[in-house]
């Protein structure tokens, strides 16, 4: 609805800059007829082709200055001062500046071509760096909304992934340290990593391990001497939600806290009994984390998101806070969830925000069972991080 009424706006102010042109010679006729000799109407014939030259074609432009050439010329005749010095240099001024409103209207519009090329391009990228995933992957509901900070971009340095394995569905979201193309590229190697590992490896913490091994291999490769060469580390969160079972398994690696709404519009944080670093700062402690299980019955939704959402801050410097927002609301589906976290940050922020926002929910269909089958209860064996046994309780869907 905000978006909505934004875009309403922008449309009517448009819409009054379109008519301008015509008004200011029809206001400058009217100025020249009603006011002595001395006072001249060229700046509004000057203007019309001026403010036509970014809103409408060359033809129009033209035209518009065309139009003020032999309006000011006509007066002139009418006014009988066509042969005065005075009379030659307004309408010298006119030709001067329409011809000068032609030559602007060919740079904006080579310009938006230029713009419209690389938004097509930034659209492809986006498409193959961070897919839109499907509104249904292995029985669970999915939704999921990029938010650029940067005006005209359409990617940066959160990411989201969601993939059906053999052991069940497993996401990710994260948050690359850094902006622009460096933390890009950074974003599209771990989204390549976790694709990979989430398909191969038995628990979360060795799929973590994966992506960590891939942020540093790719530090290694460009020779990188500091962290401001490279977007040398992200947080994420992993998320596993195994088929049969009406729980999520989480790894969180210094990220936002998921949250939990459930079907009644019960509100739960889901925090890490650990606290671990950051994917890429292996090298700083041996701090890895570990999974950790949490019911998900029928018709709840897991909510995960990068700090865009949780630092947004509006014009007092209010952080907005999810936690509080969406307690004791419910929604059809994780669609409109996030609609309504978008909507409801923008008017928070004014319109502005200052950091990508990443958003990702799924929804475990009410009266069903979600991915697999039947809800039951049951304990998940497998070797942790680096081989090792998993030492995370077992995955119960009783809580």
């Amino acid at each position: 609805m905000a978006e909505q009424t934004q875009r309403n706006g922008y449309g009517g102010a448009r819409r009054f800059a379109r008519m301008l042109p015509s008004l200011m010679i029809v206001f400058g006729v009217v100025y020249d007829l009603t006011t002595p000799a001395k006072f001249t109407a060229v700046p509004m014939f000057t203007a019309a082709p001026l403010i036509a030259a970014p809103f409408f074609s060359f033809a129009v432009t033209l035209a518009t200055g065309a139009f003020a050439v032999l309006t000011e010329l006509g007066l002139d005749i009418y006014n009988r001062s066509l042969g005065q010095t005075q009379a030659y240099t307004e309408l010298s001024t006119v030709v001067t500046v329409s011809a000068l409103a032609l030559f602007i209207n060919r740079v904006i519009t080579r310009s938006n071509q230029k713009l419209a090329s690389a938004r097509v391009i930034a659209e492809a990228a986006q498409r193959a760096v961070l897919p839109t995933p499907a509104e249904e992957i292995g029985g669970l509901r999915i939704a999921a909304r990029y938010e650029a900070a940067l005006a005209d971009a359409f990617i940066g340095g959160d990411l989201f992934a969601v993939q059906d394995t053999p052991h069940g569905v497993r996401l990710v979201v994260g948050d690359v340290r850094g902006k622009g193309l460096g933390a890009v590229e950074a974003v599209a190697i771990l989204i390549g990593a976790f694709r990979e590992a989430a398909e191969r490896e038995a628990t979360l913490e060795c799929v973590a391990d994966r992506l960590e091994q891939a942020l540093v291999r790719e530090a290694l490769r460009r020779g990188a001497g500091d962290l401001d060469d490279f977007e040398g580390f992200a947080t994420a969160v992993f998320a596993e939600i195994p088929r049969g079972f009406g729980a999520v398994r989480l790894l969180n690696r210094g990220h936002p806290e998921p949250l939990l709404l459930h079907a009644d519009g019960r509100l739960r944080t889901l925090p890490p009994d650990e606290a671990a670093l950051p994917l890429g700062m292996k090298e700083l402690g041996n701090w890895p984390g570990r999974a950790e299980s949490h019911p998900m019955p029928d018709g709840s939704t897991l909510l995960l998101y990068t700090d865009g959402l949780s630092e947004a801050r509006n014009a007092a410097g209010v952080f907005y806070d999810p936690e509080e927002q969406l307690d004791g609301r419910s929604f059809p589906g994780p669609g409109e969830l996030l609609d309504a976290l978008v909507d409801d940050v923008r008017r928070h922020t004014g319109g502005g925000s200052t950091d990508d926002m990443a958003l990702l929910a799924v929804t475990r269909p009410a009266g069903g069972s979600g991915p697999g089958g039947p809800v039951g209860t049951a304990e998940v064996n497998g070797a942790g991080a680096g081989g090792r046994p998993s030492e995370q309780p077992p995955l119960r869907a009783d809580g």
